[in-house]
């Protein structure tokens, strides 16, 4: 089973094989997450984006992801997810779960070893941070059993707050 490792800091330093962007549809950039990655990688990054074909839900539909080079990132891939926009509905769930287990079967079907992963749908969207790390380490461990090339996941969270309900969960070893 692969490692799990937990820690406080920024995505887009982090020397794994692919990182996880938390986008939206249109895989153009934005704020949070999806904008420090895109600033960091450069325009390559974008220019690659814009190549995927828009659809009638965007380039990437909720739940869903696309694989991309790094541009300037110490990363290989960049993997972009779009997380759900949070409502209180049973349907947020399975679409984090999406993300998670979308994620991991792109990085191994491109034969990448290592992915870091930032709290996905838990800044503007609105997702709350608890309910969204037990979602996280769940479908993690339930995935990486699906993915065995995978030997490293690494949940970056970028602030306080996450990083210890983040790091409380990796500790109680949360089925």
């Amino acid at each position: 089973m692969a490692d799990i490792e937990v820690i406080l800091g920024d995505i887009t330093a982090q020397k794994v094989d692919a990182i996880v962007n938390a986008a939206n549809s249109g895989l153009l950039g934005g704020g949070g997450v999806d904008g420090a990655i895109h600033r960091a990688a450069g325009g390559a990054l974008l220019d690659e984006c814009k190549k995927i074909p828009l659809g009638p839900r965007g380039r990437c539909p909720t739940g869903e992801c696309a694989v991309t080079g790094a541009g300037l990132l110490p990363c290989k891939k960049v993997i972009h997810t779009v997380g759900p926009v949070y409502s209180g509905s049973a349907c947020d769930e399975r679409l984090l779960q999406s993300c998670y287990r979308n994620c991991l079967k792109a990085a191994e079907k491109a034969g990448l070893k290592s992915i870091a992963f930032p709290c996905i749908s838990t800044g503007v969207y609105g997702y709350p941070k608890s309910a969204a790390a037990k979602t996280a380490f769940k479908t993690v461990r339930e995935t990486l059993r699906e993915t065995p090339s995978i030997n490293h996941v690494l949940f970056v969270c970028f602030d306080n707050e996450s990083y210890r309900i983040y790091q409380e969960l990796k500790d109680s070893g949360l089925k």
